[in-house]
C-alpha cells in the first residue's frame, strides 16, 4: 500500500509539472483500481468521523473504540514542572511511551527516533529563557514531545496527507501513505518528528505485538496514545508520570486539564506562532 501512494504522489507530481491542474490530476487517478476504498458501514450511536479519517480509513493501522472510549473534540496536557526534581522524574514517562510504541534506539544519537524526550528550559522555551532565570529553572529537565497543535503546520505541508489531524484533535500519522518528504519536519516548529533512515526493527529491545512497527524511510512521532483513548485507557506517559502530567478534554470546562490552567500560570512552546499548542507547562 505504501509503494502505491509513492507512486500515486509521483504520477500527480510529474503530470502536474507539465501544468496541468491537481483537480483533473486527481480524478483520473480516482478512478484506478489501486484507489478504490471500500467504506464499512456507519454504526448507529458510533462517533463521528471526519472525511479525512474516512481517507485514510483504508490504510492506517485501524483503531478500534471500545464503549469505554475517552473521547473528546481537543485532548490536551499538562505538565507540572514543580513536580520534577531530577532526570529519574522523567525517565518512568519516556520509557513507558517508547516500549508500548516500539520506538527503537539507535546507536547513532544522529538517527536517534523519539516519541517524548527531556530537554532544558532554554531549548524548550527559548524565546523565554535569560541569563538571570531562576536555577531550578535553568537546569531542570523538562519532557517534550508532539504538541498536538490546534493549528498544526505540520498537515498543511504534507502533500500526500499522511499526516493529519482527527476528529478529537490529535495529529496522527498514516506511516503508508508517509513518503519520506520530511515536509512536516521542516514544518514543525518543536523538533518532534523522527525520520527512519534505516530499518527500525532490530533496534526494537522488546516489541509489543499490539502497536504497529514503522518501516525505514518514514517520519514518526507521539500519537497522544490514540489506542490507548480507544479503549479507555490515558496515555501511557500520564499513567507513568506519578502526577507530573494531567490528560482531559480542553474544551470541557469542568475536565481536570482546564481546571489545572485556570488555577495556575501556564506556558505553552512557541505560542507566538499561532499553532496554538496543546500541551501546557506550569513552571
Amino acid at each position: 500500500m505504501m509503494e502505491k501512494s509513492r507512486r500515486r504522489f509521483l504520477k500527480i507530481a510529474g503530470i502536474s509539472a507539465l501544468g496541468l491542474g491537481a483537480k483533473p490530476v486527481l480524478d483520473v487517478f480516482a478512478s484506478s483500481e489501486e484507489d478504490v476504498v471500500v467504506e464499512a458501514p456507519v454504526q448507529e450511536g458510533a462517533p463521528h468521523v471526519t472525511e479525512t479519517e474516512a481517507h485514510h480509513a483504508a490504510t492506517e493501522p485501524r483503531i478500534m473504540r471500545s464503549p469505554n472510549a475517552k473521547v473528546a473534540p481537543q485532548w490536551a496536557m499538562v505538565i507540572d514542572t514543580r513536580k520534577i526534581q531530577s532526570h529519574s522524574d522523567v525517565e518512568p514517562m519516556i520509557e513507558a511511551c517508547h516500549k508500548i510504541h516500539n520506538v527503537p534506539h539507535m546507536p547513532d544519537k544522529k538517527h536517534e527516533i523519539k516519541w517524548i524526550w527531556e530537554t532544558e528550559f532554554k531549548h524548550a522555551f527559548p524565546n523565554l529563557a535569560s541569563e538571570y532565570m531562576a536555577k531550578r529553572v535553568e537546569h531542570l529537565g523538562l519532557p517534550v514531545l508532539c504538541n498536538h497543535c490546534e493549528n498544526p503546520p505540520c498537515v498543511r505541508v504534507c502533500p500526500t496527507k499522511a499526516t493529519f489531524k482527527n476528529s478529537q484533535g490529535i495529529v496522527m500519522m498514516d506511516y503508508h501513505r508517509c513518503i519520506g518528504c520530511r515536509f512536516c519536519m521542516a514544518a514543525c516548529p518543536y523538533g518532534a518528528r523522527s525520520f527512519n533512515f534505516f530499518d527500525p526493527k532490530p533496534h526494537i529491545e522488546e516489541e509489543n505485538k499490539k502497536f504497529p512497527t514503522r518501516m525505514r524511510g518514514v517520519v514518526e512521532k507521539c500519537n497522544f496514545c490514540a489506542e490507548r483513548l480507544a479503549v479507555g485507557q490515558k496515555p501511557a506517559c500520564v499513567e507513568a508520570s506519578n502526577g507530573i502530567m494531567a490528560f482531559g478534554n480542553l474544551h470541557d470546562p469542568n475536565s481536570e486539564v482546564r481546571e489545572i490552567i485556570h488555577s495556575n500560570y501556564t506556558i505553552r512552546r512557541k505560542q507566538n506562532l499561532g499553532t496554538r499548542p496543546a500541551v501546557y507547562y506550569i513552571i
